[in-house]
């Protein structure tokens, strides 16, 4: 059975952490949807067009093997202001099912909503003095229980083989990280 992955995105979420988790995930074979909470094309924070596959308020009901939030600014404040992705990661926390986030979503997404609480995570070194528990803040990758963090651009890659190997195991991560040259 495939695996369901929602990957949330607005105008202003982070390039490469876009791509990167889409891409790398697509390759273990996970069934990606890219979703928008705004129009269906945004514009990433470096200036790259993106067509989302479909609007977030179209995924609602769904569920979801893993929610992966990109960063970037302001992509991560529209992703946070999105009233139905809240709903979906509170319901994706709640059922025990993976959600994460990269760069600045750990913090300006799942800490602002409560998903945080109790968790260890990290976030991009500009907004470390915000993060409540920063006892892993140098570490590139968090995961801890149902809740997967990780610091920015640099680290997508090693962060979204993390998530495939929750996903779908060790060996799947290995089969996807070693021709990519990432472990």
């Amino acid at each position: 059975m495939r695996k369901k992955v929602l990957v949330p995105v607005a105008n202003g979420s982070e390039d490469i952490e876009i791509v990167g988790i889409v891409d790398t995930l697509r390759r273990a074979g996970a069934e990606v949807t890219i979703a928008s909470v705004q129009g269906l094309q945004i514009t990433a924070s470096r200036g790259l067009k993106i067509t989302a596959d479909r609007k977030l308020t179209d995924c609602l009901g769904e569920k979801y093997d893993l929610i992966a939030l990109p960063g970037g600014m302001p992509g991560a404040e529209y992703l946070r202001d999105s009233e139905p992705l809240t709903r979906l990661l509170r319901e994706q926390a709640k059922s025990n099912r993976l959600y994460a986030a990269i760069c600045a979503s750990p913090v300006v997404v799942l800490q602002h909503h409560g998903l945080l609480r109790g968790k260890k995570a990290t976030v991009h070194p500009a907004l470390t003095d915000k993060l409540i528990d920063a006892d892993l803040i140098a570490d590139r990758v968090v995961v801890d229980g149902n809740c997967i963090t990780s610091r920015g651009p640099g680290t997508v890659l090693e962060f979204a083989v993390t998530l495939i190997e929750l996903l779908f195991g060790k060996q799947m991560a290995e089969k996807v990280s070693n021709p990519m040259l990432i472990r």
